[in-house]
């Protein structure tokens, strides 16, 4: 499915089942960041929720569903033989961690198998790196999950967007859509690999791989 074809189509979810928290035993966390709502649907913000969308159909999951007690819609997949949430918050992006940091607790996932895929204004447009920990650089969503979860130890997929245009504010600039001069689909598809990578392989095979693309 092609990135306008995701953007245009309802967001795949469905209620709150009575026996979702009792998902299978999961060992590692992935959360794209963005917000909630049509008014926010294909933002530069919102790239994490496309990655997590293109991990959904990757992975020939069910539909994201609620799970009582947390503020999240979840889907437990396989990746090669390790089990995966991913998540997407049903909070704005400056309480992002009151999504990741319950989920965590409960399947008793360590901070460092948690995956957090987000814009970042200090890449190249489309670019796309993988790290560990660091600094925040102001993004509300990245605050929120370090204070929740109590470190900044966690793993970042980060998609690049580029600085606004001068005379355009970092608001403004996030929460536009995205441009049509940047083949995003193939920014999610990277990231969506990263993701993969990490898991199966480590953070250091991702880097290498993925830090070595175009």
């Amino acid at each position: 499915m092609s990135l306008l074809s995701r953007l245009m189509a309802p967001f795949r979810s469905r209620p709150a089942d009575p026996g979702a928290d009792a998902l299978a035993p999961a060992q590692w966390l992935v959360i794209g960041l963005g917000n909630p709502g049509g008014k926010y649907a294909g933002t530069r913000h919102n790239i994490g929720y496309l990655v997590t969308d293109r991990l959904v159909e990757r992975t020939d999951a069910d539909a994201l569903r609620g799970v009582p007690g947390t503020k999240a819609q979840v889907a437990r997949v396989e990746i090669d033989g390790h089990g995966v949430l991913l998540v997407r918050s049903t909070t704005y992006m400056n309480l992002s961690g009151e999504a990741v940091a319950p989920l965590a607790t409960s399947y008793g996932i360590s901070p460092d198998h948690v995956i957090v895929i987000h814009d970042e204004l200090d890449l190249p447009v489309g670019k796309v790196k993988v790290k560990l920990g660091g600094n925040e650089n102001g993004h509300n969503g990245l605050k929120s999950i370090s204070a929740e979860l109590g470190t900044r130890d966690y793993v970042r997929v980060r998609v690049g967007i580029g600085r606004p245009a001068a005379g355009t504010g970092v608001i403004d600039h996030v929460l536009t859509p995205l441009d049509d001069d940047t083949d995003w689909d193939v920014a999610t598809d990277t990231a969506a690999d990263a993701v993969d990578i990490t898991v199966t392989r480590g953070l250091s095979a991702a880097q290498n791989e993925i830090h070595s693309r175009a």
